[in-house]
């Protein structure tokens, strides 16, 4: 994902600094770029070595070593990155930065570029609670420069509280997210995702595979492009995309809910959930006994929430899933149909890497003139992606966002 992208990676004097050697390969594993520039002291928590065998580049400490044909290093490395990230940043560094000291090599080069800057501050919590450190922090990010706020937990000093550097999966989430376009903001866009649960006694409940892979793709990449996000969601094992508004779900009846009392404010309603068609009619105040013989369960329609949805949506985007056996491109056209959708997706489960659990997936596009996109197998963040570059389309061609009154919620 950040393949051919340039990122200069700055490392400050705190115990966090050997927590830069795994960033740096998260980094580096994604096709990046990185040129590393160390404080002095940073130096004394890991090698120069460490960082240059990982990065593949040399480490930089020094204001006046030069670089290349004789560029001078902090100007040559300032203009080449296409992201600055500093990782750990300690209050020191903070504080320089938001007082236009530049007196070292990191600090002179951050002054020098013009390629976006994220800060992921790790410290002691007091000093990061510090009203002159948090002030500092307000005054860089009124100017532009970006911040990824560090994670509560037991820290180097035996403290209990914030100050411990993001792990590297939610510092390279937020670089891909600066980096990418955002081509899709001011679109507000509303997510379903994962499961139902059904429940007919306290213990037991009817569900399905969904694991929620496919939908949280949408969400995760819809917010990196620019979109407002409202993502709901069933029961997942997976972390809470971060920047999105998060709204958790069980049942069918509580998901319907959910989408309606959020369909008004979006222009683009996206359902990947697998919702359960039909849930227990009775459910027991106790759990059922086994008992001898066999056990009978009357079922009954959940509701249609993407008809309910159709039926309303005026100008809205509106796009569908279909989950089928056989008969993938008849079966999901009729649907799309019959529901008022703009675009339906068909996943085939027969196919090898597709579907429930996997990260892959290989599937249909079909809009309602009957066009048929096909996608071979890819990771599902890229198949959210190409789906999200037919919605815009969709977008443009209706002048979205705009006014387009108001609808019944319920």
């Amino acid at each position: 994902m950040l393949e051919g992208k340039k990122i200069v990676l700055g490392i400050t004097g705190g115990i966090a600094a050997y927590k830069s050697a795994e960033l740096t390969r998260t980094f580096v594993k994604q096709g990046a770029n990185v040129s590393i520039i160390m404080t002095r002291n940073a130096t004394e928590f890991i090698t120069p070595l460490t960082l240059k065998t990982l990065s593949g580049n040399p480490v930089y400490a020094d204001t006046f070593s030069l670089s290349g044909d004789w560029d001078v290093g902090h100007i040559s490395l300032a203009e080449a990155a296409h992201i600055f990230v500093i990782a750990p940043a300690t209050a020191n560094i903070i504080g320089k930065i938001a007082s236009g000291i530049a007196d070292d090599l990191l600090s002179t080069t951050v002054m020098a570029t013009k390629a976006p800057v994220l800060i992921c501050p790790a410290m002691n919590t007091n000093m990061y609670n510090n009203s002159l450190v948090q002030d500092n922090i307000r005054k860089l990010s009124d100017v532009g420069y970006y911040f990824v706020e560090p994670e509560h937990g037991e820290l180097a000093c035996k403290a209990e509280g914030q100050g411990r550097l993001p792990s590297s999966e939610g510092i390279l989430e937020e670089v891909i997210t600066i980096l990418t376009p955002k081509d899709l903001k001011g679109q507000n866009i509303l997510i379903t995702a994962g499961p139902t649960r059904e429940p007919f006694d306290p213990v037991r409940f009817i569900s399905n595979y969904s694991s929620g892979k496919m939908g949280y793709a949408f969400a995760i990449t819809a917010k990196r492009r620019g979109a407002s996000v409202t993502l709901v969601s069933g029961p997942t094992s997976l972390p809470v995309p971060h920047g999105v508004n998060f709204v958790g779900v069980s049942s069918a009846l509580e998901m319907r809910d959910a989408v309606m009392d959020h369909v008004a404010d979006s222009t683009v309603i996206i359902k990947v959930a697998a919702v359960a068609d039909y849930r227990p009619a009775l459910m027991s105040d106790s759990k059922i006994k086994k008992e001898p013989g066999t056990l009978s369960i009357t079922l009954e329609q959940n509701p249609d929430i993407i008809s309910e949805v159709g039926k309303i949506k005026g100008d809205r985007v509106l796009v569908g899933f279909a989950m089928e056996t056989e008969d993938l491109l008849k079966n999901a056209y009729n649907k799309l149909l019959a529901k008022n959708m703009d675009l339906i997706v068909g996943n085939d489960l027969s196919r090898p890497g597709s579907g429930f659990q996997y990260d892959t997936n290989s599937v249909r596009v079909i809009d309602r003139s009957g066009d048929v996109r096909k996608f071979p197998l890819m990771s599902k963040i890229n198949i959210a992606d190409r789906v999200l570059d037919r919605v815009k389309k969709l977008c443009d061609q209706r002048g979205l966002p705009g006014s387009m009154g108001d609808v019944d919620r319920h």
